[in-house]
């Protein structure tokens, strides 16, 4: 039997786990830490820091932007700041568009009212 089914996931990674995943070194997560709000891992009762798939995600993008992209860190950081506002508005259009596909459904359906003379048309 394998050591760990690679189905189930973690909730809370230490930074050297985070370190290899991205293949950052550790002083580069923390000083990333001091640059960017977005990225605050918590840390346990013993002080180490504790990153989720969340905290994991946003290293990542951080890394497309300032190695891919070769984003600064002030145009890194801005952003970033786009980004949660993109997302939010990415939720709400999501949620206007399904409402908008009930109302077509609700609109196209034919309304059947019970006791109505056919005759009076």
């Amino acid at each position: 039997m394998s050591d760990a089914d690679p189905r189930i996931r973690k909730l809370y990674y230490s930074i050297s786990e985070v370190s290899e995943m991205t293949g950052l070194d550790a002083h580069v997560l923390r000083y990333w830490e001091t640059e960017f709000e977005a990225l605050r891992p918590r840390k346990n009762r013993a002080g180490h820091r504790t990153y989720t798939e969340a905290d994991i995600e946003t290293v990542r993008y951080l890394q497309h932007l300032l190695r891919d992209e070769k984003y600064t860190l002030d145009g890194a950081r801005q952003r970033l700041a786009r980004r949660g506002t993109e997302d939010e508005q990415r939720h709400r259009l999501l949620e206007l568009r399904a409402f908008l596909v009930g109302m077509r459904v609700a609109l196209s359906t034919p309304v059947v009212v019970a006791g109505a003379d056919e005759s009076a048309a």
